[in-house]
């Protein structure tokens, strides 16, 4: 006997008569998808929410009689659901948008600026949706204070070892846990995190501001320094690269790879060719497959690699096919990444 597939409700919540229409049309092609409904502003969601259950929202953030940032906190306090953030690329919109994610949300996505954006864009969004309904929503939610660097760990970097991060959903607060508790001797790192493009500079930004480490967004030719953590660019796919004894990044444009643009694969692959044993990799949160063929490269290679275990994963998929294709030497909890990522460059 054949069971039906239950298909993801989603609710959509824009106060945009136009990109109600559109999320509903796109993602109506998606058999596996239903649209429930839409809502003009959150008083008309909350009652919705009620009556038709979805599994996920899409929020605007800029609505009438209420943000849809004040809307999720109160959402996430008294009916929690999977959130994707829909944003504008204004350096506001980045920031309040991080800060969404940091109270719950479990993506952001960025509004059309125009139709050629549409096919893109509506890709991006059901792969999201099929991430968030998977989500565990107690991993998303970045916790700690962070306003002071906190419980350091200690490390003295006398090695020319480089540090490889890829991680997609969930990943805002991963990397924050792990960041914040490096020292300042650090190996240098470079980190390809599923983001839109402008939504890194945020990112980076921010946790520039509450680690000991530095942290930036990549540019082109950025030396991979100790203390220094590089985030590679939404839109931008990010390289290793070697010249003498110093490494760096190079940036390149090109398709998608795993349906990603920054691409944990194509980080991972260029780390093992360049870096080979001086590498340690980790991969964390996220769904699908990026990353894993990379980071079993990067093993072969002799590098020392991490898989983020299931408990403390928002998806454990990206780590999931890691693991299965035995690309990992260790799995761990969230909490214990940093210390054996330093203690993979201190041998």
């Amino acid at each position: 006997m054949l069971t039906e597939k239950k298909s993801i409700k989603v609710l959509i919540v824009d106060d945009s008569d136009v990109i109600c229409k559109l999320f509903s049309r796109q993602l109506s092609c998606d058999e596996s998808i239903q649209v429930v409904g839409t809502a003009p502003d959150p008083y008309v969601a909350r009652d919705k929410i009620i009556s038709l259950r979805p599994d996920v929202l899409t929020l605007d953030i800029e609505m009438p009689r209420m943000d849809g940032l004040t809307f999720l906190k109160k959402l996430m306090k008294h009916y929690p659901l999977p959130v994707i953030i829909v944003s504008s690329l204004t350096r506001k919109g980045c920031d309040i948008a991080l800060e969404a994610i940091e109270c719950g949300a479990v993506d952001v996505l960025c509004k059309p600026a125009n139709s050629a954006e549409v096919v893109d864009l509506t890709r991006d969004l059901i792969n999201k949706i099929k991430a968030a309904s998977k989500t565990k929503l107690e991993q998303v939610r970045v916790s700690g204070n962070q306003s002071e660097n906190k419980n350091l760990l200690k490390f003295k970097n006398n090695t020319n070892k480089i540090f490889a991060i890829g991680a997609s959903t969930g990943g805002v607060n991963a990397l924050t846990t792990i960041l914040q508790t490096m020292p300042t001797e650090t190996p240098g790192t470079v980190i390809a995190q599923h983001m839109p493009e402008k939504f890194t500079a945020s990112f980076a930004s921010r946790l520039n501001s509450i680690c000991a480490i530095e942290v930036k967004e990549a540019e082109d030719g950025d030396l991979v320094i100790p203390g220094r953590a590089i985030i590679a660019p939404g839109g931008m796919h990010m390289l290793l690269r070697k010249t003498g004894s110093r490494y760096s990044v190079q940036l390149r444009n090109g398709p998608r790879v795993f349906h990603q643009k920054p691409s944990v694969e194509v980080l991972f692959q260029s780390v093992a060719q360049v870096a080979g044993a001086n590498a340690v990799g980790a991969i964390l949160t996220g769904m699908g497959a990026d990353g894993a063929r990379g980071l079993l490269l990067m093993r072969n290679a002799g590098a020392h690699t991490l898989a983020q275990d299931e408990a403390s994963c928002a998806v454990f998929g990206m780590p999931k096919e890691a693991i299965a294709m035995d690309a990992a030497e260790k799995i761990v909890p969230l909490d214990r990444i940093a210390m054996n990522l330093l203690n993979f460059a201190a041998h």
